[in-house]
């Protein structure tokens, strides 16, 4: 149960303002909030969450306990780089009405955030990895659904590029802190 918890705070809020959230928040607000959208979205998080967690698990077999505390201190600086990168991606102009492509782009997009980095991590650190797919997919399920409803008022209501470099120092931090544990040179 502490997998799915852990996953599903932990893949939200890195979720805030990512590229898959904006998405579906700039695609909603171009072409209306249509069910099929929510759903290719509910979808397209579950089979990314899923697939982070179990390529987790899968290298969580071959790693001694400190190589995968090592592990979780790469996931995390990682989740911190790529919570730094700049979005500078044009809102669509004439956004296809394709929910097959928006589920394509929605899960390559979705497979390199910080989301599925912790996520990943997660299934590393905790035994059963179904719990952290599960808890990646409400999670990152539950920022696209935010999106979803918010629409293009998704990036004027909130300082989503704030928000974003403050978890990735709080990210980058938690990660120099659990490689140096790893390293065995802090406690």
């Amino acid at each position: 149960m502490t997998a799915l918890l852990f996953a599903m705070v932990a893949s939200f809020v890195a979720a805030i303002g990512a590229r898959d959230q904006l998405l579906v928040a700039r695609l909603a607000g171009a072409l209306g909030a249509a069910n099929g959208l929510l759903v290719v979205a509910l979808t397209s998080s579950a089979v990314t969450a899923t697939t982070a967690a179990w390529l987790g698990s899968l290298l969580a077999r071959t790693m001694s306990e400190s190589a995968a505390t090592m592990f979780v201190a790469l996931a995390l600086l990682l989740a911190a780089f790529e919570c730094a990168w700049p979005n500078r991606e044009r809102v669509p102009r004439e956004p296809t009405r394709s929910l097959g492509a928006a589920f394509i782009v929605l899960c390559f997009r979705q497979m390199t955030d910080a989301s599925r980095f912790l996520v990943a991590a997660m299934a590393v650190v905790f035994a059963y990895w179904p719990l952290a797919g599960l808890g990646g997919a409400i999670g990152g399920g539950a920022a696209v659904t935010m999106g979803w409803l918010s629409g293009t008022a998704l990036e004027a209501r909130l300082p989503l590029r704030r928000l974003r470099i403050g978890l990735a120092v709080l990210l980058f931090g938690l990660g120099v802190i659990t490689g140096l544990s790893a390293r065995g040179i802090i406690a």
